[in-house]
């Protein structure tokens, strides 16, 4: 574990955490959310997070199985932990009521109705992005650690993400209590389990540390990215927006991350 990268890769998870502050301004402070924008941003930060889960988390996840246990055994387990990443997220979002769970999506108008219970709403959304937020902090952290130049596109990518929580949990709790401070402290501090759980993640690794404990991790991080932009953000962006817009900002993440790994 390269630990020169420590404080950039938690750095970068402190940046993808707390953006959900900037969706709760947004929401806060300006008189319409742009949904057009949000559509082609949640779609772009898809298509960066499946492009590089892929074609980069994956294979390092292999070559660090392969290097532990050989290549037969190394093979399948990496395809065993990108499930079982899968699975993990999978059950979270099972275990979260769909009315506050973040990955169920709403409009900003829903999200905006009297007729609900807001603040009950509000709370429960914070409490369920800061338990989606554990995971998705120990990936960009890990990212981060491993290669700083491929944690950057994925923090970016998280933290656009990020924003349309910030507003989820932002809009129902100013509109119940009048407050916008209270609405933004809360959305703030949702975000704030990212880097806590990449702390968690570091401090357990850092005991287990070796090819095959890497390996497994990351390759369960590449199945929680892909799970997130398959189930969340991508509907998400559809939600928001339109279907060509979401897709364009897809195959944009994907160009653009591409390149960039080219380059890089």
């Amino acid at each position: 574990m390269n630990l020169d990268n420590f404080w950039p890769a938690f750095f970068l998870t402190v940046f993808a955490g707390l953006s959900t502050g900037i969706g709760s301004l947004l929401a806060l402070f300006t008189k319409r959310t742009s949904t057009k924008f949000l559509s082609v941003a949640l779609g772009f930060s898809a298509g960066i997070m499946i492009y590089v889960s892929f074609v980069e988390i994956f294979v390092k996840s292999e070559e660090s199985l392969v290097a532990a246990v050989g290549e037969g055994p190394g093979v399948w387990l990496n395809v065993v932990a990108f499930f079982c990443g899968i699975g993990l997220i999978a059950l979270i979002d099972f275990l979260v009521p769909s009315a506050e769970n973040p990955h169920e999506m709403r409009g900003v108008d829903e999200m905006e109705s009297k007729n609900r219970k807001l603040l009950r709403m509000g709370v429960f959304t914070a409490f369920a992005i800061a338990i989606h937020n554990f995971p998705e902090g120990l990936a960009t952290f890990l990212a981060a650690l491993k290669d700083p130049s491929l944690g950057v596109p994925i923090a970016v990518a998280i933290a656009i993400h990020n924003i349309p929580e910030g507003i989820a949990v932002a809009v129902p709790i100013y509109h119940a209590t009048g407050s916008r401070k209270k609405a933004f402290v809360l959305s703030f501090l949702s975000g704030v389990a990212e880097p806590v759980g990449a702390l968690l993640g570091f401090a357990l690794l850092n005991v287990l540390f070796n090819d095959m404990a890497f390996g497994i991790v990351f390759a369960g991080v590449a199945g929680i990215m892909v799970y997130i932009s398959l189930d969340e953000l991508l509907p998400s962006a559809e939600k928001y927006g339109e279907h060509h817009l979401s897709i364009a900002g897809l195959i944009g993440g994907m160009g653009l991350m591409a390149v960039s790994l080219l380059l890089l």
